[in-house]
């Protein structure tokens, strides 16, 4: 008995050190990502950058960035699956820590642009090697609830990112702030243990990691992709209706908007979302059934965003906040795609689907450009929004509940 109760205690400290390191992770995460967008401008400037080069430049660097985060996707997914969810913790944080931390230093163009890819590259892993081990190791009844405290704790990263340049208004400090904090996490990351299920899939003949074995089985191609589409939605939000708020408010008669705190609203309302969302799925015991009340509601609210003519900046702001909650079920969509494979592929799945799901921003931009010239700003806003929730609609009826399975099997 005493053995048995040694070995839960061991399990339960294991896993509340994993939710603590993985959510602080996520919080930095976060933090660089959302960073990079509110001083990317002010960064280009002292730089020598001429303002009319400042979009071009910034999204050059920008891309580099995004590239990274796909590339780095699939490298610590892989990574992940063969060497151990651990492993990936460790090398993503270390990896993003010291490129935001000499990304302070620069003062080269070029540079930069490398800095940036080597981040993207590090930003990737730490999200889905956090909520792999989490998965694996809670008991299945309760994961959920070790996902929603990083997801809540971790997109508050963000409004640290959009209010803080308030207070320190020197680009270069908030570079060194974020290195110094992902190096200083790595310390409480020396308390993690390897993933039991993981462990035992070691000594399994199955091949681990196969990327691209997600792609030669139909049904399970298929489910790859349902599963990057439940999650577009949330970056056609962060992407087009916040970060292109500027110009969409406009279009829309609303006055004096202050890009930062629409940034730090709309991730306030993410932060919350996430673990609402959490919460609401262990009481319903279903992840479709939460996803599909925040898609619903989140359809709703986007229609409204295009028709909001004349609201003050301040009803903007909470709008904002609103689309974020209900767009906030980022780590409810990861762990369901994280269950919906084997122990052999849980790793890259996790960690590939989150980074695919971002880099829909470049596709989703594009066509929001492309329809402009024929729907206007505002159709145009709508009709990609509506594809975006169809898609994602018709994705989570397609994939099945996940809810308290029982994740200790091979692909």
């Amino acid at each position: 008995m005493s053995s048995s109760s040694s070995l839960t205690t061991s399990t339960t400290r294991s896993a509340y050190t994993i939710i603590l390191v993985a959510a602080l992770g996520y919080f930095v995460d976060v933090y660089d990502l959302i960073l990079f967008g509110v001083i990317r401008n002010p960064s280009l400037l002292d730089l020598g950058v001429p303002e009319n080069q400042l979009l071009a430049q910034g999204t050059t660097l920008f891309n580099w960035q995004m590239a990274g985060m796909l590339l780095g996707g699939i490298f610590w997914g892989v990574i992940g699956d063969k060497k151990g969810r651990k492993s990936v913790l460790f090398g993503s944080i270390l990896m993003y820590s010291l490129a935001n931390a000499i990304n302070g230093l620069i003062s080269d163009l070029t540079i930069y642009a490398a800095l940036r890819f080597i981040a993207g590259v590090g930003l990737a892993g730490e999200l889905g090697a956090g909520i792999t081990l989490i998965n694996e190791t809670m008991p299945k009844e309760k994961r959920g609830y070790g996902t929603l405290i990083v997801a809540g704790f971790g997109a508050s990263g963000a409004v640290f990112a959009a209010l803080l340049p308030e207070f320190i208004p020197n680009w270069r400090i908030l570079y060194f702030i974020g290195g110094g904090l992902g190096l200083a996490l790595l310390t409480l990351r020396i308390g993690t243990y390897e993933s039991g299920l993981f462990e035992k899939a070691e000594h399994s003949n199955v091949k681990k990691g196969d990327f691209l074995s997600l792609f030669t089985d139909q049904k399970r191609f298929k489910k790859y992709l349902a599963c990057i589409f439940i999650g577009i939605p949330i970056w056609y939000v962060i992407s087009v209706l916040v970060l292109s708020a500027p110009e969409l408010v406009k279009a829309l008669g609303i006055q004096h908007i202050r890009p930062n705190l629409t940034i730090a609203y709309l991730y306030a309302g993410l932060s919350i979302g996430d673990l609402v969302v959490g919460l609401i799925s262990q009481q319903i015991r279903s992840r479709k059934k939460a996803i599909y009340l925040y898609l619903s509601s989140l359809t709703v609210l986007v229609v409204y965003y295009m028709y909001s003519q004349g609201l003050s900046s301040q009803e903007f702001y909470w709008l904002c906040f609103v689309l974020g909650f209900f767009a906030g079920y980022w780590a409810m969509f990861v762990t369901m795609s994280s269950e919906q494979f084997g122990t052999n592929l849980r790793a890259t799945v996790t960690t590939t689907i989150p980074n695919f799901v971002r880099g829909a921003v470049i596709p989703i931009s594009l066509l929001f450009k492309s329809f402009i010239p024929s729907l206007g700003l505002i159709g145009s806003a709508l009709t990609v929004g509506l594809v975006c929730l169809g898609l994602a609609f018709l994705s989570n009826w397609s994939v099945e509940e996940t809810f308290g399975k029982e994740l200790d099997y091979l692909e």
